[in-house]
């Protein structure tokens, strides 16, 4: 999982920020953060909703990677980990410099929204997009 890609997703759509069905069928979120990231109230949150929504589905392993270059994501990882153990999901939670070319190496099914990655993926999961379903959120359509 693309661990800021697919919380920030989801934390665009619980808090209201608009969030878009693209061309492509996924759904994608406009608010543009990176290195200047910071978990608002909604994180938490968002982040139940994913982890509660994987742990219905029990996957085999886990894998939460975390742009290394955001700041305090070592404790963001920490946090994903608890939380994983908390609902018994087997994997892990780990910072990387190269979450993209990671994700697009690793042969298993991906969640994320970003186009190379989606691009390489032999398959995908949009976690945000059933969240959205889940909670009657309608995306924009573009």
């Amino acid at each position: 999982m693309d661990g800021y890609n697919v919380i920030i997703t989801t934390e665009s759509l619980m808090a209201g920020f608009p969030v878009y069905l693209c061309d492509d069928g996924l759904v994608r979120d406009t608010r543009g953060y990176f290195r200047r990231y910071k978990s608002s109230q909604f994180a938490t949150s968002a982040l139940c909703e994913i982890l509660d929504l994987l742990a219905e589905t029990a996957p085999s392993r886990l894998e939460v990677l975390l742009d290394q270059q955001v700041s305090r994501s070592g404790d963001l990882a920490s946090i994903v980990r608890a939380m994983m153990g908390e609902r018994h999901l087997l994997g892990d939670a780990r910072c990387v410099r190269d979450v993209d070319h990671q994700l697009k190496i690793c042969g298993g099914i991906i969640s994320s929204s970003d186009g190379n990655v989606i691009d390489a993926a032999s398959s995908i999961i949009d976690l945000p997009a059933e969240i959205a379903r889940r909670r009657k959120i309608s995306p924009k359509i573009v």
